[in-house]
C-alpha cells in the first residue's frame, strides 16, 4: 500500500508544469526571497527577469493569483496592437471620450470604468482572453469585466481572472520586445506606467530614491499586486511580477521583495564581465 501511495505521489509530482528555471548566480537572491515570504502571513508568488541578459528568479512563479487591475496593461496592449495595424487610434472617440483619455486614466489612476469602456470596444473579455492565447501566452487568462470581477462573491483562490508571476513577466518581456506591439507603442505604454498614481507604498517605496519604475497596482479586499519594470544603475532593465494574498503587510512584502530583486539582480554576476578595459567571457 505504501508502495502505491508512493506511485501516486511521484505521477502527480510529474504530471505538474515545470517551474522556471532561474539563473545560478541568482540562486541566493531566491533563496533569500523564498525565506522573506516563508516568515509572511500572506501568500505571495514572485517572478523577476533580466531584460538584457535573460537571468530569471521565481518564488512560487507557476502559481495563479488574481490579476486585478494588473489586467489593464494587457488591455492596453491589445488596444495598441490594434492601432499598430490601423484598426484604431488613440484619438478615436468612445462613449464621448477619446481612447487616449480613456488609457491615460485606466493606467494612470487605474480607473475600471475606463477600463470596461476600452474592453467593451475591443470586443470583451473572450477577446483578450483569445488575443493573449493566439499570441502564445499561457497561465494567463481574462474572465470578466472590471465590474463583474468586483460584483461577483470574492475568491482569492478563484482561477478565473489570474495570472501566474512568471506569465505576467513573460507579457511584460514581450511589451518589452515589441513582440506584441510596435516600439512607439510601447514606448507611450512604459510612458503611462512610468506615471502611475496607485501603489506608492508597495514596488517603489524601498527603492533607491529616482529609480526608473514603469508600473500598475491592482488591489481587492485580501490581494495587492505590483507587475512592471525597474531599471539598475547598470542600465538593465527588470521585468517583475509581485502577487500577495491574504495574510497581512501586504504592500510592505512587495516593497521588501522589489528591493532584494533590486538589489540581487545588482550584484549579480554578468558576463562578458569587464575589468580595465578587458573582456572576459
Amino acid at each position: 500500500m505504501r508502495r502505491f501511495a508512493l506511485l501516486l505521489a511521484l505521477l502527480a509530482f510529474a504530471a505538474q508544469p515545470a517551474a522556471a528555471a532561474s539563473s545560478p548566480s541568482l540562486t541566493g537572491l531566491e533563496q533569500q526571497l523564498s525565506y522573506l515570504v516563508s516568515n509572511k502571513s500572506a501568500d505571495v508568488g514572485i517572478a523577476a527577469l533580466d531584460l538584457t541578459t535573460g537571468e530569471s528568479i521565481s518564488v512560487k512563479g507557476n502559481t495563479p493569483f488574481p490579476m486585478a487591475s494588473t489586467v489593464k496593461v494587457a488591455v492596453a496592449a491589445l488596444y495598441l496592437a490594434q492601432v499598430d495595424h490601423g484598426r484604431r487610434s488613440l484619438d478615436d472617440t468612445i462613449n464621448g471620450q477619446s481612447a487616449r483619455s480613456l488609457m491615460r486614466r485606466m493606467l494612470v489612476h487605474s480607473d475600471n470604468r475606463a477600463t470596461d469602456i476600452l474592453l467593451r470596444d475591443l470586443g470583451g473579455p473572450a477577446a483578450l482572453h483569445d488575443w493573449l492565447q493566439q499570441n502564445g501566452m499561457t497561465g494567463l487568462r481574462v474572465d470578466r469585466t472590471i465590474a463583474q470581477l468586483l460584483s461577483d462573491r470574492r475568491d482569492l483562490w478563484d482561477h478565473r481572472d489570474s495570472s501566474t508571476p512568471t506569465a505576467m513577466v513573460d507579457l511584460l518581456r514581450r511589451i518589452y520586445r515589441a513582440e506584441l506591439i510596435k516600439p512607439a507603442s510601447r514606448d507611450y505604454l512604459m510612458g503611462l506606467m512610468a506615471q502611475c498614481a496607485t501603489g506608492k507604498n508597495r514596488m517603489k517605496a524601498l527603492l533607491p530614491f529616482g529609480t526608473p519604475v514603469e508600473h500598475k497596482t491592482g488591489t481587492l479586499n485580501g490581494l495587492t499586486d505590483d507587475i512592471g519594470f525597474i531599471t539598475l544603475p547598470d542600465g538593465h532593465r527588470i521585468a517583475i511580477a509581485i502577487f500577495a494574498r491574504g495574510g497581512s503587510d501586504r504592500p510592505g512584502t512587495i516593497a521588501q521583495a522589489a528591493r532584494a530583486i533590486y538589489d540581487g539582480f545588482k550584484s549579480a554576476f554578468r558576463w562578458p564581465y569587464t575589468f580595465g578595459g578587458a573582456s572576459f567571457r
